[in-house]
């Protein structure tokens, strides 16, 4: 039990060096950047578990567009574990979106068991796929070449995203985009957006992620141009299971199985019509 009284409040900008503490102890991905994506949306809701004034545990949830809640980095010190903070995190930010219809997160095996009793549903598993430090590409015959995405092009990746992924995640697209327009590919035919895909640094592996395509081939396409520049260097994403001929193409590379997540949501579900599209998420951080 906890000897100690449990601060919960709002996370803070100067909370972030203590907070990347948590994810390095974790040995998750996340950079500082990630929080600061956080912070900066006052429709998001982060919080922060105090114990005699130190940082203890996180927590937080991303408002896309008041469609979609998104909880995720549910973080807590490793000695403080087993003592009931994590529910403490979770009742409070629930709390504070009770009257958003559609909740999600992506939960690893250790956290899902909190999360049913918190009356979350399967929805399906997504795959952590890293590759430490690739060699060579196979030699393929791609008709096909991605460019660059421009900003003439945002509206559309926008839309695009919004029926791939179900709600609009303007914030983070602008971001992804701005910070890294070197890693923002777009396949078009004509004037007619038919895929794209993003990618950032993080504090362990780059991560290439959303890929967003109805067509395997485009997914393929995609993913090589984005990999093409980060030769030698890890990579991680994230795969949903219902994507199997793309999980094994990228194994053929030498990606390997690292873990693996289980899409949840609470309230109605409402999966996007093009939800197959999703080739590679944006971690689980973001969906």
């Amino acid at each position: 039990m906890i000897k100690e009284p449990v601060i919960i409040r709002d996370l803070r900008t100067g909370d972030i060096e203590c907070a990347m503490n948590l994810v390095l102890a974790e040995g998750w991905n996340q950079p500082p950047t990630d929080w600061q994506l956080f912070i900066k949306n006052r429709l998001n809701k982060c919080k922060v578990a105090e114990i005699e004034e130190k940082l203890v545990g996180t927590a937080c949830t991303i408002n896309y567009s008041n469609n979609i809640t998104w909880i995720s980095m549910i973080l807590v010190n490793k000695k403080y574990r087993r003592q009931g903070i994590s529910t403490i995190l979770l009742k409070s930010i629930l709390h504070e979106i009770n009257n958003h219809k559609i909740v999600k997160l992506d939960a690893t095996p250790s956290g899902q068991p909190l999360y049913e009793k918190l009356g979350f549903s399967d929805e399906y598993q997504v795959l952590n796929l890293v590759n430490t430090s690739y060699e060579n590409l196979p030699n393929t015959d791609f008709e096909i070449v991605p460019q660059l995405i421009t900003k003439k092009d945002i509206p559309a990746i926008i839309q695009f995203d919004k029926c791939t992924f179900g709600a609009d995640r303007t914030n983070l697209i602008q971001s992804l985009l701005s910070e890294y327009p070197e890693r923002s590919w777009i396949i078009k035919h004509g004037n007619k957006i038919t895929g794209f895909a993003l990618g950032r640094k993080g504090n362990k592996y780059h991560r290439i992620g959303p890929v967003s395509t109805q067509s395997l081939i485009e997914a393929k396409i995609l993913f090589y141009h984005a990999l093409k520049n980060l030769f030698g260097q890890p990579v991680v994403c994230d795969i949903p299971e219902f994507n199997p001929e793309f999980i094994q193409w990228l194994t053929s590379m030498g990606f390997v199985k690292q873990r693996y997540f289980t899409r949840m949501f609470k309230n109605k579900d409402q999966l996007a019509s093009g939800i197959k599209g999703q080739f590679a998420i944006s971690g689980p951080e973001f969906g």
